[in-house]
């Protein structure tokens, strides 16, 4: 048996010797890893800045956007003109003070303007379109191409008052006010308005130099 042993040991060789210490790489090569772990860490603390900023700009604009919604509703209707940014369509404007401002293409559209001071007020090409000007003092004022379409005139100060190319379509209303000295040059009258009015009419405008019967066209 011994013998056979040592037969068996004598054809196979022995196994190499393998070194314990691990396989060391060139110093270039360990460079190399360096660079790119810190370029790979470079990379993501840039990600994470550049998510971060993102999540920001998209909280401020969700924000923003939530806040237009808040807004109260009748700021959708900002009159224009130099009288600011102020509300004026479709508002209780009753009794306020206008007079002397210029209110250029100012919108007062169904607008509640009763007993409302507009005197001397330049209203050029202004919209009272629907709107309650019952008792509104509008003398003197300026209110060339404004638009009075649909809209209650009645018991109001129009002494004065320069309407030339002013639009009074559907239902306007002048009954009860007062237009002595008023200018209706090319003012589009109902035949029934045109009637009551030269009933009343009286004076002559001291801007334009006309006469308010000859303006509507009194017989």
């Amino acid at each position: 048996m011994a013998l056979l042993n040592v037969s068996l040991c004598s054809k196979f060789p022995p196994k190499p010797h393998l070194p314990s210490s691990r396989l060391s790489l060139p110093g270039n090569y360990t460079s190399l890893g360096l660079r790119l772990k810190q370029q790979n860490e470079t990379h993501q603390e840039s990600f994470i800045l550049s998510l971060g900023e993102s999540v920001s700009s998209a909280s401020l604009l969700a924000v923003l956007s939530a806040s237009l919604f808040l807004v109260d509703p009748t700021l959708a209707f900002i009159g224009g003109g130099p009288y600011g940014q102020e509300v004026t369509r479709g508002q209780d404007l009753s009794g306020k003070d206008f007079s002397g401002r210029t209110l250029i293409k100012q919108d007062f559209k169904t607008s509640i303007l009763r007993q409302a001071n507009f005197k001397g007020a330049k209203l050029l090409g202004a919209s009272f379109f629907d709107s309650d000007l019952t008792g509104a003092d509008l003398s003197d004022a300026d209110l060339r191409s404004a638009d009075f379409s649909l809209a209650n005139v009645a018991k109001a100060n129009l002494s004065n008052a320069n309407l030339e190319g002013a639009l009074t379509t559907g239902n306007t209303s002048f009954k009860g006010s007062n237009i002595t000295g008023a200018d209706f040059t090319d003012v589009p009258l109902r035949d029934d308005q045109r009637v009551y009015l030269c009933k009343v009419a009286d004076g002559v405008n001291s801007t334009t130099g006309n006469a308010t019967r000859e303006t509507l066209l009194c017989n």
